[in-house]
């Protein structure tokens, strides 16, 4: 087996296996690469995980990709990403083409249940951000003003209006916060790094400015290149550049964004299903596309960034900033889970306790993701044939 076939099959068989989202892909990354088989020193995997951690994007995906350009160059990142994403976005995908082909179930009990479960995640996942990236009352205000600016700024400016905000009140308030620093060594050249850099600003003025793309492709693709601080933050994005815009419908957007919560790999897959449901003529071809285009930003920033990343100790700057936007980004996420999370996803008060079930079995015991979200797929079946309940 040749070494590109070797990273592949590996990251095809975590992309199968690795529920729990984006933390518990980071754990599985450090046995399965660092403990198990050695494929890169415990620094440098730290290192690779701080410059991920730094940068917009999926921050599991980017790590695997990077794990793969160290073990096997740039195509040795393109096989740990297909391998790992393979699985989740063949799935999203696929859910994707049954409701652009099957249509008028919108209301079904099924789909009722998925709004529900991504009421409980985000819910959680808004929970543990807040404990980890606003410890202190400066960055908690931080939270607070950006979650009410966004509110206030309608449409896909106001999440970049808001991370920039942050980037600086970061600047202003934390003077003494350490700036990133590592050294990854030579498996991206220089030129590489600059024409991936190229190709990334290049994607933002194609798929943003003037051109006649696809305003669903561009909001994926920009909503991929300014996610920070990790995968849920994408809901905030994407919701402001479809859902607001009329390019998806609500109740399918929260009920793909609970489906995505139930299956391995990286959340980011939820882009497939985004573009297999929002284009009925081809709907895999479009999937693939979205993919893609959600995708290719982040991936993009680590082959740019991997060469300089040594070169970023020497600026402050850059470590001031990001506490931050960390903290911007969790009122991101707070604005979002009340419009369009819980409004479109709760109508009556045996949905609200649904939900509230959900989110107490993803905080308060070790029951997985996934079957929380199938208890409540069940629980609106079961509405759905005892609507007296409701």
């Amino acid at each position: 087996m040749t070494r590109i076939a070797e990273i592949f099959t590996i990251f095809l068989r975590l992309g199968l296996i690795a529920f729990g989202g984006p933390v518990a892909h980071l754990g599985y990354f450090h046995r399965w690469f660092v403990q198990d088989r050695r494929w890169l020193a415990d620094a440098t995997y730290s290192q690779t995980l701080a410059l991920c951690q730094l940068l917009p994007g999926p921050t599991s995906s980017q790590t695997g990709f990077a794990i793969g350009l160290h073990r096997g160059g740039l195509m040795g990142g393109m096989a740990a990403w297909l391998g790992f994403t393979l699985p989740s976005a063949t799935l999203m995908i696929a859910m994707g083409v049954g409701l652009s082909q099957l249509g008028g179930i919108d209301h079904a009990g099924w789909l009722t249940g998925l709004k529900l479960a991504a009421v409980a995640v985000v819910a959680h996942a808004l929970y543990g951000m807040t404990r980890q990236l606003c410890p202190d009352r400066a960055r908690q205000l931080i939270a607070l003003a950006s979650a009410l600016a966004v509110s206030l700024v309608p449409g896909a400016v106001g999440p970049f209006v808001v991370i920039i905000g942050g980037a600086a009140a970061g600047l202003l308030l934390f003077q003494s916060a350490p700036a990133p620093h590592a050294d990854l060594g030579g498996s991206v050249s220089r030129r590489q790094a600059i024409a991936a850099l190229i190709l990334f600003a290049l994607g933002l003025l194609i798929l943003t400015g003037p051109f006649g793309v696809a305003p669903l492709y561009s909001a994926l693709y920009r909503s991929g290149a300014l996610v920070f601080g990790g995968g849920h933050v994408v809901l905030a994005l994407l919701e402001a550049g479809l859902v607001e815009p009329g390019l998806i419908d609500h109740d399918r957007f929260i009920a793909g964004y609970g489906a995505a919560q139930a299956l391995p790999g990286p959340l980011f897959s939820f882009g497939g299903f985004l573009g297999a449901s929002g284009v009925a003529d081809a709907p895999v071809v479009s999937g693939l596309i979205a993919t893609a285009a959600i995708f290719a930003p982040g991936l993009l920033l680590v082959v740019g960034l991997l060469p300089f990343w040594q070169a970023a100790g020497r600026y402050p700057a850059s470590g001031r900033a990001l506490p931050g936007v960390n903290a911007a980004v969790v009122g991101l996420l707070a604005a979002v889970l009340w419009d369009p999370v819980i409004i479109t996803g709760i109508s009556t008060i045996s949905e609200a306790i649904i939900a509230l079930i959900a989110l107490a079995l993803l905080s308060l015991t070790r029951t997985p993701p996934w079957a929380v979200v199938a208890g409540c797929a069940l629980a609106g079946v079961a509405l759905g044939y005892w609507p007296s309940i409701a």
